[in-house]
């Protein structure tokens, strides 16, 4: 059983996140979903990214690191989430793996290399527009890290995972569920 802290897109703590959250509980994890927003969520993902830039990013990655309680083993960030996972996975010893989808933060933000002791699996659609920018920090951090696994899915929708989403794919979204309960277990 791990300790998982599963942070939110740009639409906020939506119920799509803790559908997820919750497949994760139901494979016997603990799940946590801390709240970058405060309650707000958002229809689009244009109106999610300009509250997150009236709050900060840097502000928001230290938002969630805050509302981390506890010492989880495992961080999950959803794209505007990868934020506060990333820099929990490079900066907070404990963590022995991370779970990124949707985005990449490049090696140099939270530190100059990915630590050797954290596993890394990310999750990405091939034609997703959003991640387009974010290719180059995926392949670095997939390189960088010892264990890495790198999930693309034939797809240009961006959030695919989040049933409140215009871009859900249920098959899609049960991969990603599936593949991150299997690599639960290959970490032991």
């Amino acid at each position: 059983m791990a300790d998982v802290v599963v942070f939110h897109h740009a639409l906020g703590l939506t119920t799509g996140i803790e559908a997820f959250a919750n497949a994760l509980a139901a494979g016997g994890h603990d799940v946590a979903t801390p709240d970058l927003f405060n309650g707000a969520t958002f229809e689009t993902i244009e109106a999610g990214i300009a509250h997150a830039e009236s709050i900060g990013f840097e502000e928001l990655a230290e938002i969630g690191a805050r509302a981390t309680t506890g010492e989880p083993n495992i961080v999950v960030g959803f794209s505007l989430g990868v934020l506060p996972a990333q820099k929990l996975a490079q900066q907070r010893s404990g963590v022995t793996a991370a779970v990124l989808c949707h985005s990449a933060i490049p090696l140099g933000v939270f530190g100059e290399t990915w630590p050797s002791d954290v596993a890394l699996q990310m999750h990405a659609g091939e034609r997703d527009p959003f991640v387009e920018e974010d290719k180059d920090a995926i392949g670095q951090l997939v390189a960088a890290a010892s264990v890495s696994e790198l999930h693309w899915y034939n797809t240009a929708a961006h959030l695919f995972a989040d049933v409140t989403s215009p871009d859900f794919d249920a098959a899609l979204a049960g991969q990603l569920v599936t593949r991150t309960l299997e690599f639960f277990d290959r970490l032991g």
